[in-house]
């Protein structure tokens, strides 16, 4: 990356100079060949880079072509459906709706019919009418004694830190105009998160905001930002997708002083949470501790959220639950394809469960235990337009979250630049130059516009398969390519019997 800085430098130095040639010739060429004698007779000696060593100047432009590559795939090879991680269909689906720009496609799909993965919806002959108002899904179990009404498309956990002041204010005023909710992240609550928007708090393993000086959780610290009237529901978090049993990472470029504030932390250092709570180190442990964070919160909606890595933990969960009566209200389910702002490269590409079988294997789980009616299943992870909330409360889900679609909504670009502070749109980066490209009063618009239409979408994805009432989605009505077969998802993943778990003797470890 250096390299390529100073042979763009150079490059608009020898520009200038050949310009200069035009009108000077003589002095203009004298320059330039001095220039170029220097910078070759440096690249020979210099012993870092072998290709400069072995091509001086002309090597300079492979380092030039290495850091605009990105850009040139994206913008000129890849194809609408192959980009990662989110191709330009589902882009352009989500700046469409953002902007109120034409929702329509011309001359048929753009994917292949024939893949193995394809999935598609069973639809009706015999439509529904489009529901006036959309659904809402009432979160809190039977202790809770403030529920709350939730909408089935949200933003998802986004720390201040990760995003960029404006950003945060960006969504949670689209939050407040378009009636849904937003999650802090595990960052805390900053002052941009309190715009008037509905908030989940999500405590993390860093206890961010809600934290004694050596790192351990604070009962008075967590009860003053759990009354916080704009604070609906509290989410524990277990893990993520993006880096399932690692810490958050905030990189110290990005932890200035306001945000180590805010945090309870030490500014201008890498902030990695710890990988694990010391709260608690068990499955009843953490029930209890659930329960003591909703004494805590005044009664208010108490979950936690994970990625499944190892499946017996999460039973072992759900068999405690049974045997203590101590329930979350709400579980957020997280795939392995979630995103992130930093990671490390092993965790986001080789640990944790995908996100359709583990949201699969969590509701059902959950059904055999006999717990999915008193409590809700969350789930985010690559949910994007409506068909894939369709999908995802057809696999079980009550409500969806979205992350990456809310920032593209408030103009990511997908530039991968989110753990540098050089995000062009200004999403991701604290640096004055970048973030006042992100106009809040203009950008909050687009969040709403994505989530309202999305949600419009998905009504009449509704209507189109008959039905009325939430209850009526299954695993039935959604199919999928598998080789030479085609089933449906309750062929891929048979729902579980109520209480089935106790047939089979299964019990707590």
């Amino acid at each position: 990356m250096r390299e390529a800085i100073k042979f763009t430098i150079i490059l608009i130095i020898i520009a200038g100079l050949i310009t200069l040639s035009l009108f000077w010739p003589y002095w203009g060429f004298s320059i330039l060949g001095v220039l170029l004698f220097g910078i070759g007779i440096y690249d020979i000696s210099q012993k870092e880079h072998a290709i400069l060593r072995n091509f001086p100047i002309i090597g300079h432009v492979r380092f030039l072509l290495e850091m605009i590559g990105p850009e040139i795939h994206q913008y000129f090879v890849e194809s609408d459906t192959d980009g990662k991680p989110i191709d330009r269909n589902h882009r352009s689906y989500i700046y469409s709706r953002a902007k109120l720009e034409r929702e329509t496609h011309p001359f048929g799909t753009e994917l292949d019919v024939e893949d193995a993965n394809y999935k598609w919806m069973a639809h009706s002959i015999y439509p529904s009418k489009e529901l006036k108002k959309p659904p809402r899904v009432m979160i809190g179990g039977p202790t809770c004694k403030m529920p709350y009404s939730a909408s089935l498309l949200n933003i998802s956990a986004m720390s201040y830190g990760a995003l960029s002041k404006n950003a945060v204010m960006a969504l949670n005023i689209g939050a407040k105009e378009g009636g849904f909710f937003h999650d802090t992240g595990e960052g805390g609550i900053s002052p941009y998160h309190l715009q008037g928007g509905d908030l989940v708090y999500e405590v993390g393993t860093g206890y961010f905001g809600c934290r004694t000086k050596d790192g351990y959780f604070s009962d008075e610290k967590f009860k003053e930002k759990a009354a916080l009237p704009e604070v609906k529901m509290i989410e524990l978090k277990l893990s993520q997708g993006a880096k399932p049993g690692h810490g958050g990472v905030l990189p110290a470029a990005k932890n200035d002083q306001e945000i180590a504030d805010i945090r309870g932390l030490e500014p201008h250092k890498d902030v990695i949470s710890p990988p694990g709570h010391n709260a608690f180190n068990d499955a009843e442990g953490l029930l209890k501790f659930i329960q003591h964070m909703r004494e805590l919160s005044g009664g208010k909606p108490i979950g936690f959220k994970l990625c499944i890595g190892n499946k017996q933990e999460f039973i072992d969960i759900c068999a405690k639950m049974h045997k203590t009566g101590l329930k979350p209200d709400f579980i957020t389910v997280d795939g392995a394809e979630g995103g992130t702002g930093a990671a490390p490269i092993d965790f986001s590409n080789y640990v944790g469960m995908p996100w359709e079988k583990a949201l699969a294997f969590v509701v059902d789980t959950m059904t055999a235990y006999d717990l999915k009616k008193d409590i809700k299943v969350l789930t985010a992870t690559k949910i994007f337009t409506a068909f894939d909330i369709f999908k995802a409360l057809c696999i079980g889900a009550d409500v969806c979250n979205s992350a990456r679609g809310m920032m593209l909504a408030l103009g990511c670009i997908q530039a991968l630049k989110c753990d540098t502070n050089t995000c062009p749109t200004g999403v991701t980066s604290h640096d004055p130059k970048f973030m006042r490209g992100l106009v809040v009063e203009h950008k909050w618009k687009r969040v709403r516009n994505y989530q309202l239409k999305t949600i419009s979408d998905f009504l009449s994805l509704f209507a189109g398969a008959g039905c009325t009432e939430l209850e009526e989605l299954n695993r039935s009505r959604i199919h999928k390519k598998v080789g030479d077969a085609i089933l449906s998802y309750e062929d891929v993943y048979p729902s579980a019997e109520p209480g089935s778990a106790f047939q089979k003797n299964i019990n707590a470890s």
